[in-house]
């Protein structure tokens, strides 16, 4: 079977154009596209000053949220010391109503006895462990806050209408 038209994977040169006979080359064709690659490659180079302005772009950024989310993370902080404060106190206040006595217990004990859940912190959000005072009537949990110094200005107590003079 033979085909008049000839295939267009053949080697040879198309039809001319409009009066001019062109000549066909794979060689050709093969170099010249190699020839554009390599202008595009060229033109897609980044250079040192370009990453270095991104790298400091980047770097106000992080600043700037660094800025704002600290004082967010601190706040937090202190929240959840008084929250950790007043698990500890419902504890001490049930092992009390339990055992009939007006003794302070260890966090350990309350921990032991199930009071507390073994899998929670017994420590502030500072690494610093809570401080418990019972009295007759009251029971009160101390965090020595930021700064991690007892009877300062920044400590946590729960209930927070007690000062360091009731300890």
């Amino acid at each position: 079977m033979t085909h008049s038209a000839k295939s267009p994977f053949s080697a040879t040169s198309p039809a001319p154009v409009r009066g001019e006979q062109r000549s066909f080359s794979l060689a050709r064709l093969y170099a010249r596209m190699r020839a554009v690659q390599a202008a595009r490659g060229a033109q897609r180079g980044v250079t040192l000053v370009e990453v270095l302005i991104v790298v400091a772009i980047i770097a106000m950024v992080a600043g700037g949220v660094t800025v704002f989310a600290l004082p967010r993370y601190r706040e937090s902080q202190i929240k959840l010391a008084g929250t950790g404060a007043q698990t500890i106190r419902g504890a001490v206040q049930n092992w009390q109503a339990t055992t009939n006595e007006t003794t302070c217990p260890t966090i350990s004990q309350l921990v032991q006895e199930k009071y507390l859940d073994p899998g929670a912190s017994t420590s502030d959000p500072w690494g610093q462990p809570y401080t418990l005072t019972c009295t007759d009537d009251e029971v009160v949990v101390t965090s020595a806050g930021p700064d991690k110094k007892k009877g300062s200005s920044d400590d946590i107590r729960v209930p927070k209408g007690t000062t360091a003079e009731a300890e």
